[in-house]
């Protein structure tokens, strides 16, 4: 069940409480394995033949074990902490998101009176970048001409005008992109505005709920506003 927050500490300490139980049963676990090996070598050293001691190698061996695991053990209760420290911090890098707009990938267009924005993620410098928007129906609205741009994140507004010079009616558009470098085509992927509702907190992990276009991660990401 994933549930819907707000905050990011309270709940991200709520989310940690049982693996920080789990972790709390692993430590509580070695040290019983710990303080019987330490029984069992002491019951060893004082029933020993004193003609036939222990080896000194054997000694050292089981000693070199318990050591190892008493090393593990710490091991795993600083990355614990670590893993804490990371999953709460993105918890509140989420929160910080609530009200905001962001581009991921996506293919929708919503225009309103004041425009509509995209965006395009090219893998490659290009020559030419071409935005075909359509409707609904499959009509095709407009082409926008982006011209040559660098690889990474770019966006652009479309004012609403189709190409033959009338406003579109407001609502949702599709995009489609095509990049060119030469006679080569580049991978261009559609990039979709929307807005941070709320965080959700699963045993998943962190995620922004974007309402319709349903629930993304910090990673989906490509620009902030």
């Amino acid at each position: 069940m994933v549930t819907n927050v707000t905050t990011g500490s309270a709940a991200t300490q709520a989310l940690l409480d049982s693996v920080n139980g789990a972790a709390k049963k692993i430590t509580s676990t070695t040290a019983d394995a710990q303080n019987r090996f330490l029984k069992l070598l002491t019951t060893q050293l004082k029933n020993q033949d004193p003609l036939n001691p222990m080896d000194n190698a054997q000694m050292t061996s089981q000693l070199a074990q318990i050591s190892t695991v008493d090393g593990i053990e710490k091991l795993n209760a600083t990355l614990q902490k670590l893993l804490s420290s990371s999953a709460d911090a993105e918890a509140m890098q989420a929160a910080a998101l609530v009200g905001h707009q962001v581009i991921i990938a996506g293919n929708g267009m919503h225009l309103t009176d004041a425009g509509a924005v995209g965006g395009v993620e090219l893998s490659a410098n290009v020559d030419q970048v071409a935005v075909t928007i359509k409707d609904a129906n499959g009509i095709v609205m407009n082409t926008v001409n982006l011209g040559k741009l660098d690889a990474g994140v770019h966006n652009f507004v479309w004012d609403g005008k189709t190409d033959a010079g009338e406003q579109a009616v407001n609502g949702m558009y599709s995009v489609s992109v095509t990049a060119t470098r030469g006679a080569d085509q580049v991978v261009a992927t559609p990039l979709q505005l929307a807005g941070v509702q709320n965080i959700n907190l699963s045993s998943q992990g962190v995620s922004l709920n974007l309402g319709v276009l349903g629930l993304a991660t910090l990673r989906d990401i490509k620009q902030i506003f």
